[in-house]
């Protein structure tokens, strides 16, 4: 395989005299396979024969020791190569040039090295004092994994409190602690904020006295901050700047007629982001014309009837712009490697070409298309329980904001049109 990126058989015959050839090896077919670029392989196999040089002259003898390698060798790249870096995100892609191949490579020859995962670096808050948490929220509140990756953020807050204040014991727990902590911590931070990190609170709380991990209930301590019914309003927009949304996708490009298809299942069957994410070969019943979308809040799965438009628009992504792969998921990255979008992905090509079209929109992202959808069907005058269900509400009061105004006559008198309309 190196004879297709390297030319010049001395080249080839370094690389192969390397004592990491056969790993730099396996790791240029894996680029070939995931469709890296030309470009990309030989940036990449130069600097992985510089870090096997780097290891060995400090002591590394085999594959297994390279691990204890990557941070310093990263930092005597960025010595090397990280001049003229003011920033920290500057300084930071100088230093991932050097770390990332590197830790795709031993991905491949260690079965058990995962690489440097910066999001799991910290263990789950609480870990040591209260273990079977997090298989409470899992298995008896049947939470999704993106719902206990906020209690690990919320609770986060929480466990460093405790440690500033030397409190390393749960029985040491008291009103006066909790009140001290929501109101320090709550200082900077926005109004549903503190109430997802009063909620997230209140459940471990209860767990703990369940658990008889303290004496007493606390729950009833923490004080939420006032929320007044239909307080807010959603951040939905108009089915004008959803056309002009539609019309900003360049939908000769394959990142085109991917992002096309992900914007018209999201405002036009409210989808979550990480429900288009989970969707699979398996989720579209072409025979009965049917969208399935598993992974719904609580476990629950909704068929849809699929639409003429939704489905020609992944016909044409399917057809002519979807990579080979055995994976069954639907969307997936344009450029190398060749993975499914992740939730995150999805909701920034919305944020992308909400953007692109000049729509202004608070907090810019998928949720703003479900909202959109939602909107439409009360301005429609579908029942709230029909509407709720069409769109996986698990409560409601989540569709009952959207009857509090008129969006459309409001955004007229917001533009100067008032006099018209009174």
């Amino acid at each position: 395989m190196l004879e297709h990126y390297f030319i010049k058989p001395g080249t080839i015959d370094q690389i192969q005299g390397s004592w990491i050839s056969e790993p730099i090896e396996r790791y240029v077919v894996w680029l070939n396979e995931q469709r890296f670029s030309f470009r990309t392989v030989t940036r990449r196999v130069p600097i992985l024969m510089r870090f096997g040089e780097f290891a060995h002259d400090h002591g590394a003898k085999t594959w297994d020791q390279l691990p204890e390698h990557i941070e310093s060798f990263a930092d005597d790249w960025f010595k090397k190569h990280g001049k003229g870096c003011n920033t920290e995100s500057a300084r930071n892609k100088v230093a991932d040039e050097a770390r990332n191949p590197v830790n795709q490579m031993l991905r491949l020859i260690l079965p058990d090295y995962s690489g440097v995962a910066k999001r799991n670096t910290k263990p789950f808050p609480f870990v040591d004092l209260a273990p079977g948490f997090i298989a409470y929220l899992s298995e008896e509140r049947g939470l999704q994994i993106s719902s206990i990756e906020h209690y690990q953020f919320e609770l986060r807050f929480f466990e460093a409190y405790l440690k500033k204040i030397n409190l390393n014991q749960f029985s040491g727990l008291s009103p006066a602690v909790l009140s001290a902590f929501v109101t320090e911590t709550s200082q900077g931070l926005s109004h549903s904020t503190v109430r997802g990190l009063c909620s997230s609170l209140h459940v471990f709380l209860r767990y703990l006295h369940r658990e008889r991990l303290t004496d007493r209930d606390l729950s009833s301590a923490i004080e939420y901050p006032a929320q007044y019914r239909l307080s807010d309003l959603p951040r939905s927009i108009s089915w004008e700047e959803v056309r002009r949304m539609l019309e900003a996708v360049d939908r000769r490009t394959p990142a085109g007629k991917r992002d096309y298809a992900i914007l018209l299942l999201l405002v036009t069957y409210g989808l979550r982001s990480r429900e288009v994410a989970a969707l699979t070969l398996d989720n579209v019943d072409w025979k009965r014309e049917r969208l399935l979308v598993p992974e719904r809040k609580a476990g629950h799965s909704t068929a849809y009837p699929l639409s003429s438009v939704v489905g020609n628009a992944i016909v044409e992504y399917l057809q002519k712009a979807r990579p080979q792969t055995d994976d069954r998921h639907i969307f997936f990255r344009v450029l190398a490697p060749r993975r499914p979008l992740t939730a995150n992905a999805i909701s920034g090509r919305s944020t992308h070409y909400l953007h692109k079209a000049g729509i202004p929109v608070a907090r810019p992202g998928s949720h703003t298309l479900r909202h959109t959808c939602v909107q439409r069907l009360v301005d429609a005058q579908f029942p709230l329980k029909t509407i709720g269900d069409y769109v996986g509400h698990r409560s409601p009061s989540s569709t009952e904001i959207y009857t509090k105004v008129d969006i459309e006559t409001l955004r007229e008198v917001a533009l100067g049109y008032g006099e018209d309309i009174l």
